[in-house]
This record gives structure tokens, C-alpha cells and sequence, in this order.
């Protein structure tokens, strides 16, 4: 079972040209669900059915996984059948007709501006540390890409005289995004002074560097954001992904086009970007209800 779900990742990154994270995440899902097999004692995918794909989600449920890792769950392990079915692996598709979890749409949590503001102030500029967090942070509220794209950033992608970025997104989708001018002056100011102490005279094409001189992890980022949203005292639980949300939320609501901010995010799908419409729709009313005298 190893060998075939090894034969579907090299399938979906060659043919479907999905990312890093993307084929992280199916393989995880395959090897848990392949793993459980094994405990019922499946040797061959050709023996499992309906029943271990339905007990395996259950088992999940009852583990108190969300409905939304269920979903995947599923979708990844459709997506797995429906290979081995059409390399004619298996004669048939126990995943057929396998209801989807539903999902309770959660608005995504965003800043307040004011929020936002005291997250960036937080980096001390007197060290190249500080400066390199700071770039971080302006660049990732200026554009609202993904941490991923964030970190996987090199040198070459970012044109300060012209005002722009470019980043691989997902399904390797290339798009260009305008910086603002505090990022850019920030993205220099990191590039020219603090960059080079942190290289330490090594090699590496990478934006972002951590203490060692090499490309900054996401785990890297998510302890810096953490850090600075403390110091700020940012009662929100926050993310790397909330500066994505209120990025998208504050552009909305000072009139940005629905598109145009569907472009910049990267979304396939413009249903997946409507949903900071309805954050936008929800904090005018928290605002009315607090603000006016009759409300």
C-alpha cells in the first residue's frame, strides 16, 4: 500500500503539478488511513469496501477531529481510489456515493487596523533580527500571501524599483502582487542592512534568513508572529494566516474590488474569497450596534 500511495504523490506533483504542502498533506492523510487498514487487518488495498473507508472516518470523529480534517480526510482518500481505478490498480471505487462531512463555514478572525498596527511597531530595528521581522510582517500585511509563499520567497522575486512581488501559489501558479511603500522601504532597508549579517558570507538565495544564514521555516515565522502578538497585547488568537484574513477584510472595506482582491489572494474560486464579504458585512454591524445611539 506504501508503494501505491508513493506512485500517487509522484502522479499528482508530475501530472497535476501540486504543491510541497499539498502533497505533504495527502500522504499524511493516506498514510494514517493505510495505517488503520493494517489494524483491521488489510493487507491489499484491493480488500478494503465501503465499511473501512466509513469506519476509518468514525474512528477519526471519535478522536474529536473536526469536520473539516474528516473532509479532507475523505477528499484524499477519493482522490487516492479514483487513481488506482483509472491505472486499473482496483476493478471498482469503494468511495463512490460517500457522503462529504458538511462543514460549518467559520468566519475567518481578523485585526482591527489599530491591531494590526501595534503587531508591526513590535520588531526592534536596532538589530538585523528585528528588521528581518519586521520586513516579514509588512510584507505579509502589504500582500496577504501565505506564510508558505512568504518563506519560500528568494531574493529575486521581489522588484523594490518597481513595486512588486512574485510568488508560486498553489497548483505552482505564478502571480504578481503590488507593494506598498512602507513594505518597500522596509524590504530595502532589511535587504541592504540586516540580510548581510545574517548570511554571515554564505551562499543562499533565499529571502528570509534565520539566525544560521539559511532560509526561515514556517515554524520559524509562526514563533516570530506569536512573539510580536503578544508584545502588542493582541488578545485574538492569531496566525500567520490572520494577517492573509485581515489583509483581504481591510481591503473591502475601503471599497477594493472583489476581483481584484481574488487576484491578489490567489483564489481559483471567487466563493472562496466572498467570505471576507460577510466578515466585512459583520464587523459594519458590531460597529452600528456599538456606535449608534439607537441601535
Amino acid at each position: 500500500m506504501d508503494l501505491l500511495i508513493d506512485q500517487f504523490i509522484h502522479y499528482l506533483a508530475v501530472e497535476k503539478g501540486l504543491a510541497a504542502n499539498t502533497l505533504e498533506s495527502y500522504q499524511r492523510d493516506l498514510l494514517m488511513y493505510t495505517a488503520y487498514l493494517r489494524e483491521q487487518g488489510v493487507v491489499h488495498i484491493a480488500e478494503t469496501n465501503r465499511a473501512h473507508i466509513v469506519g476509518y472516518l468514525l474512528m477519526l470523529k471519535e478522536k474529536g477531529r473536526a469536520t473539516a480534517t474528516l473532509s479532507r480526510n475523505l477528499a484524499s482518500i477519493r482522490a487516492f481510489y479514483q487513481f488506482l481505478v483509472r491505472d486499473k490498480y482496483l476493478d471498482k471505487d469503494p468511495s463512490v456515493h460517500l457522503e462529504t462531512p458538511k462543514i460549518e463555514k467559520r468566519l475567518p478572525k481578523v485585526l482591527t487596523i489599530a491591531e494590526v498596527e501595534r503587531l508591526l511597531e513590535g520588531p526592534s530595528l536596532h538589530e538585523p533580527a528585528g528588521v528581518r521581522d519586521r520586513a516579514m510582517l509588512e510584507l505579509l500585511y502589504a500582500t496577504g500571501i501565505r506564510v508558505s509563499e512568504l518563506v519560500n520567497l528568494n531574493l529575486g522575486d521581489v522588484n523594490l524599483e518597481m513595486g512588486f512581488l512574485k510568488c508560486m501559489g498553489k497548483g505552482a501558479k505564478e502571480r504578481i502582487i503590488p507593494l506598498g511603500k512602507i513594505a518597500i522601504e522596509i524590504v530595502r532597508r532589511y535587504i541592504e542592512t540586516a540580510r548581510p549579517r545574517l548570511l554571515k558570507g554564505k551562499s543562499e538565495h533565499a529571502l528570509f534568513l534565520n539566525h544560521l544564514g539559511k532560509r526561515i521555516s514556517r515554524q520559524g515565522f509562526w514563533k516570530i508572529i506569536k512573539k510580536y502578538a503578544q508584545m502588542a497585547n493582541i488578545r485574538t488568537e492569531i496566525t500567520p494566516h490572520t494577517l492573509r484574513h485581515s489583509f483581504a477584510t481591510h481591503l473591502l472595506e475601503n471599497g477594493a474590488d472583489l476581483r481584484a482582491v481574488q487576484e491578489m489572494l490567489g483564489h481559483a474560486d471567487i466563493s472562496t474569497t466572498q467570505i471576507y464579504t460577510h466578515v466585512t458585512r459583520t464587523r459594519i454591524k458590531d460597529v452600528y450596534a456599538k456606535t449608534h445611539p439607537r441601535a
